[in-house]
């Protein structure tokens, strides 16, 4: 599913997000920048060593905000290490941080001059985050953001699976 939002694309598709050919893939990181599971650990094995050398340098990450690297052996060039909210019933702060890590990340790629961006759904698998309710953020801060900010061309939610893709169309305002 596409929507175009200002001069840009902004698409839903059911994938694998190791596979993203866009210029940048996000990853749904920690704050310590270790690798993990879920996407984190398959953006880890696909792009090699190198991605989590640079993670170490770089050293940590507050929740809400987001890194950059390269992608090491992956298609895309760059990786954007985004850290989401760990789910504590959403009176913690956790819808503002989970928008802030959405708007980070896309900061990130404006400050790098990357026009084409995919992004898993932060926040949702191991940090608990309900899907409906994050996909409502998600896609809020994405589409905020586009409208100010030309540069960026496409925007792609690679989705893992009918129940997450479900979420995200649900919620994609048409």
């Amino acid at each position: 599913m596409k929507v175009i939002i200002n001069k840009s694309i902004l698409e839903l598709v059911d994938g694998d997000i190791t596979k993203e050919e866009t210029e940048a893939i996000v990853n749904a990181a920690n704050s310590g920048l270790r690798g993990g599971g879920g996407v984190d650990g398959a953006i880890h094995r696909v792009g090699g060593p190198q991605i989590m050398e640079e993670c170490r340098k770089i050293g940590g990450c507050p929740t809400g905000d987001a890194v950059i690297t390269t992608g090491g052996k992956l298609k895309a060039k760059y990786v954007i290490h985004a850290v989401g909210p760990v789910y504590h019933g959403g009176n913690r702060g956790e819808p503002e941080l989970l928008a802030s890590a959405y708007q980070n990340s896309l900061r990130r790629a404006s400050e790098n001059v990357i026009n084409s961006i995919s992004f898993p759904s932060l926040s949702t698998g191991a940090y608990g985050y309900p899907i409906d309710a994050a996909a409502r953020i998600a896609l809020k801060s994405v589409i905020e953001y586009l409208k100010e900010h030309e540069e960026i061309r496409l925007v792609r939610f690679v989705l893992f699976g009918a129940d997450a893709y479900r979420a995200y169309e649900a919620a994609l305002p048409t």
